[in-house]
């Protein structure tokens, strides 16, 4: 595996004990496991105002976005794990796709998200496990360009699925994140950016 594969992963949620941090640490684990850089960042540490055209046009885009918008740059594929708020993705995370999304200078508006390879997963306590949020978030990203792995991973009665080490209960699906990680990092491998 090139040095050069870089992979962003992030969970799509607030809470400190998040289901989805947990599993976003796995896939990660798998991707570097294949040699991969990984980094993998809390959207709680780059805290963003609901996206407001209105705003940007007068003070451009708030510091955190720009931070955000590098990380996403310096990205060639993405790892996204997702809880389900009624039914669909978090604003947390639609939020941060559209302050992402957006270019104050001469660059495309979906440069930082066009074009990656991402490898999606949802942790939720219900019986579904995020499936419902995993396919508006497959829309999105699909919108705006990005290539969505078809694997996926879903873990439902996510508050019985995981140890206080933050492993999973079940060592097959434990196998299964570490090996959608592996897979994005095989398919950035596989497609290098330029």
């Amino acid at each position: 595996m090139p040095s050069s594969s870089r992979i962003l992963a992030l969970a799509g949620s607030a809470r400190h004990d998040s289901f989805n941090k947990k599993l976003i640490r796995l896939a990660a684990k798998g991707a570097t496991d294949t040699g991969a850089e990984c980094l993998v960042i809390d959207l709680r540490d780059y805290p963003l105002p609901i996206y407001d055209g209105d705003l940007e046009a007068s003070e451009g885009l708030p510091k955190n976005a720009v931070q955000l918008k590098e990380h996403f740059n310096q990205a060639d594929g993405l790892l996204i794990s997702t809880p389900e708020y009624n039914s669909s993705l978090p604003a947390l995370l639609k939020n941060t796709l559209d302050w992402v999304s957006r270019s104050p200078d001469a660059t495309p508006d979906l440069a930082p998200i066009a074009g990656k390879i991402v490898g999606l997963m949802a942790a939720s306590p219900g019986p579904l496990g995020g499936m419902r949020a995993l396919a508006h978030l497959r829309s999105v990203l699909g919108a705006v360009g990005c290539v969505v792995l078809p694997s996926q991973v879903t873990i439902r009665q996510a508050h019985e699925a995981f140890t206080e080490q933050g492993q999973l209960v079940n060592s097959g699906t434990q196998e299964r994140v570490e090996g959608l990680g592996a897979e994005v990092a095989a398919w950035v491998a596989r497609n290098p950016r330029g």
